[in-house]
């Protein structure tokens, strides 16, 4: 049974995964030839090869246990050593709930930018905590425009990066995870029984429910109503 939601959801697809690369695609053709990005926050350097075209940095702090790729630059997102103005566009996906401090940050990535250069954003409102203990903050559509604009940028598009059945995927997928199997759990005795009971048979429902929802997530984004995971935004220095 346990191995059962591993092999389904290897050949699932993540909508959210989906999406976040069609974001970055994005960013990335909206550069010409020889224009200068950063990939601040990099990680293992994932979308690099969407910037082939362009001049490529990275930046990361580099202290969680996972994998980085090589970085340009290992340092404080809050201050990148180069010159002012130096980058066409920043890359900030899925790293600014891992700021203590945001502000310091998207004010840094403002003065970084030349005029008229795009900040590609990206971060969660539902999501588990990870990356632990440098996890800091969930942000709604309103708490992220607050954000960018006390920083200094124009908010130019706010999207859901993937719709609601999305967050249902999610949902459910975290269910089959975090779900406990041990009846002392539900209370011991015969509750206890009855809610171990029900968990384990709840589990494959789960993550049929959960391949379900993001295919149709990748069918039909559903932002009409509901809690999206995470939001997309596209801010402008102007000036």
């Amino acid at each position: 049974m346990a191995i059962l939601p591993k092999i389904l959801r290897r050949y699932a697809k993540n909508s959210s995964r989906v999406y976040l690369e069609q974001f970055v695609q994005q960013a990335a053709q909206s550069l010409q030839p020889g224009q200068r990005m950063l990939d601040a926050g990099a990680g293992d350097g994932a979308y690099q090869r969407f910037f082939s075209h362009v001049t490529y940095e990275s930046a990361d702090f580099c202290q969680v246990d996972k994998a980085y790729a090589a970085m340009t630059y290992v340092c404080d997102l809050a201050a990148v050593p180069v010159e002012s103005e130096r980058y066409d566009l920043i890359l900030l996906t899925q790293v600014l709930e891992h700021l203590p401090n945001p502000q310091l940050v998207l004010k840094e990535m403002l003065r970084l930018l030349k005029p008229n250069g795009t900040l590609w954003l990206s971060a969660p409102l539902f999501y588990e905590e990870h990356e632990v203990p440098y996890d800091f903050y969930r942000y709604t559509q309103f708490g992220f425009k607050h954000q960018l604009t006390q920083a200094g940028f124009q908010v130019e598009q706010t999207q859901w990066l993937e719709g609601y059945y999305g967050t249902l995927a999610y949902q459910a997928d975290l269910a089959v995870r975090s779900l406990p199997l041990n009846p002392r759990l539900y209370g011991g005795g015969f509750a206890g029984f009855g809610g171990s009971l029900a968990a384990l048979l709840l589990r494959p429902m789960l993550v049929v429910t959960s391949l379900l929802f993001s295919r149709l997530d990748l069918q039909y984004k559903y932002t009409a109503a509901g809690m999206c995971k995470n939001y997309a935004l596209i801010a402008r220095k102007t000036g």
